[in-house]
């Protein structure tokens, strides 16, 4: 089964900072969100790089700098996770974002 690595999450304590050194590495800013109940996100793509990164204040529970959940993109998701569970790895029920920004 093909798995393609798509996006890596990463909470940090001060988005404009995470922003202004990322961007000044040459990264293309790809998004910045703002929500309603006030999560800041920024999404950046490294030079020549499939994956991109999302930076945010409490995108999860995670501790600043550290990563929680990969983003993986597959061609049949219910496969992947059967799969998956079935070599015993902890996977996540299946959901639908509709609004598209679940980091929160």
């Amino acid at each position: 089964m093909e798995m393609r690595l798509e996006v890596v999450v990463v909470p940090v304590s001060d988005v404009d900072r995470a922003k202004d050194f990322y961007v000044g590495l040459g990264w293309r800013l790809d998004a910045d969100f703002v929500a309603d109940d006030g999560l800041r996100v920024i999404q950046l793509t490294p030079p020549g790089s499939p994956c991109s990164v999302i930076f945010g204040s409490e995108v999860n529970t995670a501790t600043p700098g550290s990563t929680e959940g990969l983003h993986l993109i597959v061609d049949d998701i219910e496969a992947a996770r059967a799969d998956l569970v079935g070599r015993g790895v902890e996977v996540s029920e299946i959901f639908h974002d509709v609004g598209g920004v679940f980091h929160h």
